[in-house]
């Protein structure tokens, strides 16, 4: 029987695996097509990072390392900063909500 612990690592391990899909394709397809601010330096690596810090996450909570509550310490901190930039530039909110909801769930598993 699961735990609620479980339940918790499980939903988070979905929403860092759907942030990372979600920040990639959308810094490759969309921002990479839109130019201009979109690709600016900061934002276009922020979201980059964004994605490779969620799959790195991921991947501690996929093989059970104890110590997956200090990556999801820094994914939730990236997500918050990911989606105050994709905020800023307007015309992505679908990345800013699924980068508060994954740095929300990355808060409470490195709680």
């Amino acid at each position: 029987m699961a735990t609620s612990s479980d339940n918790a690592l499980q939903q988070c391990l979905k929403t860092c695996q759907q942030c990372h899909d979600l920040c990639l394709q959308s810094a490759m397809q969309r921002c990479l097509k839109l130019g201009g601010a979109h690709i600016e330096p900061h934002h276009f690596q922020l979201m980059l990072g964004c994605a490779e810090l969620c799959q790195t996450a991921a991947n501690f909570m996929l093989r059970g390392n104890r110590e997956h509550g200090v990556v999801c310490a820094a994914c939730a901190r990236v997500c918050q900063r990911c989606a105050e930039s994709c905020e800023q530039l307007g015309d992505m909110q679908d990345c800013v909500e699924m980068c508060r909801r994954c740095a929300a769930e990355c808060e409470r598993m490195a709680a």
